[in-house]
């Protein structure tokens, strides 16, 4: 029995492994391909040519990547300016309909995203928000205050709340308190929060493509127009691009949500 215990597990961790690691290698493939067709099972030409393509000073791809680090340093900025107070409240305030608030910020999510985006688009043509980098740091805002008031308020609820009415016992007050207690005991959930926005943000496309376009272009906007027109390279060496702060920073959230963090979420 367990020679064919061990075959079985091969099997599923082979299956898991394509599936997870197969288009990463696809994408690799493509990005080095320079002749690349039909019947062919690999590339008939490796070389460079595209990543000097992608990376030359008078391309697209580096003013795009540009813009949507900006475009996620801001989406951070505002989406905190609202989790952390909001979060606080949840965490720590008997708020009345506290599971209908947490709910609402989950409405964004609850809809399918290109009829909510097509009427935004509507209401800031109206506003005057279209094409600009404004607008487009709006709708990713909404898009990720689930992630960044779910996970705030979950970094909230696991401070220990004796060390508080500590800092109370010795005279501080209520804002000292959260500055120097609260605030810095959360910060490791409510960086995780921030890093889940940043990486949110970076690689979000509906809302860009119909708020943004065609003054505003983000990374994953320049990979699909290269995919609609054929360029697999480029789109393939984008991906490649958008994919290093994404894992990067993943590890980095694997080491800031703790057990006691996570078990807080929906609480």
């Amino acid at each position: 029995m367990r020679p064919a215990r061990l075959v079985l597990q091969g099997l599923i961790l082979g299956i898991a492994a394509f599936f997870i690691l197969g288009p990463i290698v696809n994408l690799a493939l493509w990005a080095v391909a320079e002749q690349w067709f039909f019947p062919h099972k690999l590339p008939l030409v490796y070389g460079f040519k595209y990543w000097e393509t992608v990376f030359r000073p008078t391309g697209d791809a580096l003013a795009s990547l540009v813009t949507s680090i900006l475009i996620a340093l801001w989406t951070v900025v505002a989406c905190l300016a609202v989790s952390i107070p909001a979060g606080y409240a949840l965490a720590r305030r008997s708020l009345p309909f506290r599971a209908l608030l947490m709910l609402a910020f989950l409405l964004p999510q609850a809809f399918p995203s290109v009829a909510v985006y097509i009427n935004v688009a509507r209401i800031f043509y109206g506003l005057g928000l279209n094409g600009t980098i404004a607008g487009v740091v709006l709708v990713h805002t909404v898009h990720a205050l689930v992630y960044s008031v779910w996970i705030t308020t979950a970094a909230f609820a696991a401070v220990d709340r004796d060390l508080e009415a500590a800092a109370r016992d010795l005279g501080a007050a209520p804002l000292r308190v959260f500055a120097t207690v609260t605030l810095p005991l959360a910060a490791p959930g409510v960086i995780a929060s921030a890093i889940f926005v940043f990486l949110e943000s970076l690689d979000e496309f509906t809302g860009t493509y119909f708020v943004g376009v065609p003054d505003v272009t983000t990374l994953p906007l320049l990979m699909f127009n290269a995919s609609m027109q054929g360029n697999y390279q480029i789109a393939s060496i984008t991906a490649l691009i958008l994919l290093v702060p994404s894992i990067g920073f993943m590890l980095v959230v694997e080491r800031f949500l703790k057990a006691d963090v996570l078990a807080k979420v929906g609480a």
